[in-house]
């Protein structure tokens, strides 16, 4: 496997220019990344610039903390899917989670899904945040709800570690019997790095430093 085509070339800093999306999309196309995972506001103007390309725009929906509403979560992906966005990654509500209240994660993640309108839903567990038993729950859930991947991070919880090899490895064994898919996103800078996550059943890594794995 090609580390190039795993690759969503992220940028999703929260004063990030036009012109640094243009450097991200132009990196794309001349490394052909998967895809581009850029924050909505960006969908638009990424879907028609890649326009003659293959690669994915993904977006983050109730990014990064979780906590908007259920309904918010729906309309942001309606809003991005009308917009091009090709996959939807959603942040899941950790308190929600933390409190056992398992069936709110289930319908929320389920009626994002229905938004998605037949497109990849990636759900963002926020693992620094989790232990094992909640990781494994977590993923749990996201079979029940009909995810298509468990993500590890956004890569925003303060002095977090991001995507470890451990967390990927018990999410693979978790959802890959479902049908699910596994990404690694968050402090994943270097080759070696983006090898062990692929080694732990990562199919996908969501990274900024995608240039310098590859080159």
């Amino acid at each position: 496997m090609e580390l190039n085509s795993c690759i969503e070339h992220t940028l999703l800093k929260q004063d990030a220019t036009k012109a640094e999306i243009i450097n991200l999309l132009d990196e794309a196309k001349e490394y052909k990344f998967f895809g581009v995972c850029v924050n909505p506001c960006n969908v638009k103007f990424a879907k028609q610039y890649l326009k003659d390309t293959d690669i994915k725009i993904v977006t983050v929906i109730g990014f990064p903390l979780g906590q908007t509403t259920c309904e918010s979560k729906v309309l942001e992906t309606i809003d991005a899917v009308k917009n091009g966005a090709d996959e939807i990654d959603m942040v899941i509500n950790g308190g929600k989670l933390k409190d056992g209240e398992y069936d709110y994660i289930v319908d929320e993640i389920s009626a994002i899904k229905t938004a998605c309108q037949g497109h990849n839903l990636k759900v963002i567990l926020e693992t620094d945040l989790l232990n094992q038993e909640e990781i494994k729950t977590a993923c749990e859930l996201c079979i029940k709800g009909g995810a298509n991947f468990v993500k590890t991070s956004t890569g925003f919880v303060k002095n977090g570690v991001g995507a470890k090899a451990e967390d990927v490895k018990l999410m693979y064994d978790t959802v890959h019997s479902a049908g699910l898919g596994v990404k690694a996103s968050g402090g994943i800078r270097d080759k070696e790095a983006a090898l062990k996550m692929i080694e732990a059943g990562a199919e996908r890594l969501g990274t900024s430093s995608g240039v310098k794995i590859c080159g």
